[in-house]
């Protein structure tokens, strides 16, 4: 189980890895007119990348070492289907990008 302090530590740790993720296209936008990334779009890949880690933190506290691994794969898998929805639409759903 861990303390108190080291969950901090984790959480810090995997908000600072999306802020870290985010500022790839943020980059690129001062670079190059190819990348366009509204305010929405920041927003909602900042939450699905901090939900992604949040989740993992605490399902994998929950269960054994020997799961980490089937949990990282199911939680990625998910995040990747979610993204190219959300990027150009894969399913059709009303939520898919153009």
């Amino acid at each position: 189980m861990k303390t108190t302090l080291t969950a901090y530590r984790s959480a810090v740790g995997i908000v600072l890895a999306t802020a870290l993720i985010l500022m790839v296209p943020l980059l690129a936008m001062q670079f190059s007119d190819e990348v366009v990334w509204t305010l929405s779009d920041f927003i909602v890949v900042g939450t699905l990348l901090l939900g992604t880690g949040l989740a993992y933190e605490l399902i994998t506290r929950k269960v054994g070492s020997a799961h980490r691994l089937a949990v990282g794969l199911a939680l990625a898998a998910a995040l990747f289907l979610v993204w190219a929805e959300l990027a150009v639409g894969i399913f059709g759903t009303a939520v898919a990008g153009s």
